[in-house]
């Protein structure tokens, strides 16, 4: 028997909410994550970056958790991110890029000036139901005045929907096996979600994680707040992007 939109689906766009659940119930069977390093990767590198709405909040924490709960026995153990939404992908952090993928000065400042150019004002999201990609389950995140669709936009530009349509969402932990959907999906349409959770949302994050953990915590670098349009370094943060006598993590 097919399974039937959930009553709270409404809470996020339609046509979002239903491109990611028609791709997950087309994949017969989740993802099975790995806890390894992946030295092919990140050739060590020792961390990555990205853009992020920071949502570490209490209520966000425990509908994250609860959602976990919820899912016992499928998700990889040791998972640590908080909660957050991210807005794209940026690489490797180093004063001196050399390969195709490292994130350097000229990079961030190119994403700088287009954040300033597009002067975001602050703006509200709602946490919902959960949901899942093949890979990992989510609690969706409803953008309903465009403000994270403007960030990504300006962050990527053109690429930004390269891949498909884009999800806003709180990762809540990663599969550990290749689960059989139908199974999944009945699983994430028993969670009690309760209301949505309403964010104010004030900055964004430049954040990094070890690259070699798969899951582990993110480390805040800056924020870009939203009604003065500037960069606050967090301790430390500045040090990704400046040279200093051990850059020497890149491969030749």
């Amino acid at each position: 028997m097919p399974h039937q939109r959930p009553p709270y689906a409404s809470a996020i766009p339609h046509t979002v909410f239903d491109h990611a659940r028609a791709a997950f119930s087309a994949a017969g069977h989740t993802l099975e994550n790995v806890r390894r390093d992946f030295p092919e990767w990140h050739l060590g590198r020792p961390r990555y970056a990205l853009w992020a709405v920071d949502v570490d909040l209490p209520p966000v924490r425990a509908a994250a958790s609860a959602a976990q709960t919820h899912l016992n026995g499928l998700l990889l153990a040791g998972y640590q991110r908080q909660p957050h939404i991210t807005l794209g992908l940026c690489g490797f952090p180093t004063p001196a890029p050399r390969l195709p993928d490292d994130f350097g000065p000229t990079a961030l400042a190119t994403h700088l000036d287009a954040l300033q150019a597009l002067a975001p004002e602050p703006f509200d999201v709602h946490i919902a139901q959960l949901a899942s990609f093949t890979s990992a389950p989510f609690l969706a995140v409803r953008d309903a005045q465009g403000g994270i669709g403007r960030l990504r936009q300006a962050l990527a530009g053109d690429s930004a929907e390269g891949s498909g349509p884009y999800t806003p969402h709180v990762t809540v932990g990663l599969y550990a096996g290749g689960w059989p959907v139908a199974d999944v999906l009945a699983r994430l349409d028993a969670f009690q979600a309760g209301p949505p959770l309403c964010c104010r949302i004030e900055r964004i994050s430049l954040m990094s994680y070890a690259a070699p953990e798969i899951g582990g915590r993110l480390t805040t670098l800056a924020e870009f707040t939203l009604a003065d349009g500037r960069l606050h370094w967090h301790a430390a943060g500045a040090s990704s992007f400046q040279h200093t006598d051990a850059d020497a993590h890149c491969p030749p």
